[in-house]
């Protein structure tokens, strides 16, 4: 049988395990080389540094959600519970990612902080994807708002403590959901027209 074809994908996917298995400090492209059975100038090939690597893997793992919460904010129909699914589903992939690997979880906050662009990027995508959905609820009649790319930055702010990584502790508190249904309420009656 021929040995599997090297695909960035192979490779991030590799580069987490080694990730999880070593850390952030001590993972090398040598240790996914070696992981993957091929040299390390293979890795080089698809992915010109370490840092282009793990900017690589951090990217994947903030758009992971992205398809999920896209479909959500492209979604027909009122804007207000399509708002209110797309926060919850963001809050619980942040949840899921926090809760079911805390190693990797923490291996990543270390690999974001070095990748600013990329989580610059990511929570720009987040946001337009907010302004999408709050704009249709503006011209569907139920927001009142003048401006929806202010508006959705300033829901992504109120909403910050459910899905900003340094609230992740707070995440499995035993009064957590009902905070975040009353913050989600609260941006709801802001939005309403006429509310």
């Amino acid at each position: 049988m021929p040995p599997e074809t090297l695909t960035p994908d192979r490779i991030l996917e590799a580069t987490e395990d080694v990730l999880r298995r070593y850390g952030p400090a001590k993972a090398t492209v040598v240790d996914v080389a070696r992981a993957l059975g091929v040299s390390h100038g293979s890795v080089y090939r698809h992915f010109a540094s370490k840092a282009a690597l793990r900017e690589a893997v951090t990217d994947r793992w903030l758009d992971q959600s992205h398809a999920e919460l896209s479909a959500l904010a492209g979604a027909e129909g009122p804007a207000g519970p399509r708002l209110r699914d797309w926060l919850t589903a963001l809050f619980a992939a942040k949840r899921r990612k926090a809760g079911d690997d805390p190693e990797l979880f923490a291996t990543y906050m270390v690999l974001a902080g070095e990748n600013s662009t990329t989580v610059e990027r990511h929570i720009g995508t987040m946001i337009e994807q907010l302004e999408q959905i709050i704009d249709s609820g503006v011209r569907r009649g139920e927001f009142a708002v003048g401006d929806p790319a202010a508006t959705a930055r300033a829901v992504w702010d109120a909403s910050g403590r459910f899905h900003d990584p340094a609230y992740a502790a707070h995440w499995s508190a035993p009064d957590i959901d009902d905070a975040f249904e009353a913050v989600c309420d609260l941006v709801l009656r802001g939005l309403h027209a006429g509310g």
